[in-house]
């Protein structure tokens, strides 16, 4: 993988992660989204792959009975995630979670809520068989019928130069969602040096962010998450009741009901909130932190404490977060390979 870009700004979100509080380390916990994603080395971009890529992303096609595209649950009206507080899949089945946002999806080293997917290519791939999702009873049966479009024959040859692979499905798809970051949100330009970027409530939203809301302890770095993972006690509304979340991955006892930290980036456009879609709006997000988050039949994080926020700093913390939207950019902002 090419680590050029995450590989400057890992140790910066890291320091952060560990010293989130002390006046020397908040500045150096906020930090600009870098303009280009890391791209595998191989998997490189290139025009005709991206180009593939939206199309198998918006194409339903790729689900067994025609009826579920990526973007079925990955809206782009609503920031690329799932308006709906559960996904749901081919036959209108319920799944157990709210599908997390693509935009900037790139810059995670792991996907999902319970970091499964060790890259996109890898989370390309687990929808198309999920029998809640795609419901496609293998990856071959995926193959077989887009070797039956035309269109894609054509199209997999002159990016691959050969058939199509499932392999080459995942790779076309994640080529595209590599374009889907948002450098240049009013957060980005205040950081950049345009002190009118944030209004006066945003800018006050910033200082409890940084400071009494605690914000920074785990959304910090050029993601704004710390990338690790953490129980909140948030209550269980979807239809897994009882979501054990990283722990069915690690078996680690101690990740019982932990979940990764998600990007707030564009966390505006990307309601409803958490891993089940319990929180419908950003001031009910917020004061659920400021509770000190829910019960919770696993180890509660000892990051989640009361915060005894005024009702004015809960609006200026909504404001801020408000401000962390940047516009999407479908085109590579950065000279594509062939």
């Amino acid at each position: 993988m090419n680590r050029s870009v995450f590989g400057k700004f890992l140790p910066v979100f890291c320091l952060a992660t560990v010293l989130a509080f002390p006046p020397s380390i908040r500045a150096a916990s906020l930090v600009p989204l870098p303009p280009a994603p890391p791209v595998p080395s191989g998997n490189l971009m290139t025009k005709d792959k991206i180009a593939l890529g939206k199309k198998l992303f918006f194409d339903p096609r790729l689900s067994a009975n025609g009826s579920i595209s990526c973007a079925f649950c990955h809206v782009p009206t609503a920031g690329y995630a799932d308006p709906k507080p559960v996904s749901l899949g081919v036959g209108g089945k319920r799944g157990g979670r709210n599908a997390p946002p693509v935009l900037d999806a790139a810059y995670f080293p792991v996907q999902f809520w319970d970091g499964r997917a060790g890259s996109l290519e890898e989370q390309a791939l687990g929808p198309l068989t999920n029998p809640v999702e795609m419901a496609n009873p293998d990856s071959r049966s995926i193959v077989t019928r887009l070797r039956r479009i035309r269109e894609y024959r054509i199209l997999f040859a002159r990016v691959y130069g050969g058939q199509i692979s499932i392999d080459h499905v995942a790779q076309a798809i994640s080529a595209f969602e590599r374009t889907l970051v948002t450098p240049d949100s009013p957060y980005d330009r205040y950081l950049m040096g345009d002190k009118n970027a944030l209004t006066a409530a945003q800018k006050r939203g910033l200082a409890i962010f940084q400071g009494k809301g605690r914000c920074a302890a785990c959304h910090n770095g050029i993601l704004l998450s710390d990338s690790a993972y953490h129980n909140l006690g948030v209550p269980q509304t979807g239809p897994m009741r009882v979501d054990v979340g990283r722990y069915a991955i690690t078996h680690d006892p101690m990740d019982k009901g932990k979940f990764r930290t998600p990007t707030l980036r564009n966390v505006a456009l990307t309601a409803p909130y958490m891993h089940d879609g319990a929180f419908r709006t950003l001031k009910e997000v917020v004061d659920f932190y400021d509770r000190g988050g829910g019960k919770s039949p696993y180890t509660k994080d000892s990051l989640i404490v009361p915060l005894h926020l005024s009702a004015q700093d809960k609006k200026d913390l909504v404001e801020f977060l408000k401000s962390l939207s940047g516009e999407t950019r479908t085109q590579l902002s950065y000279r594509a390979s062939r």
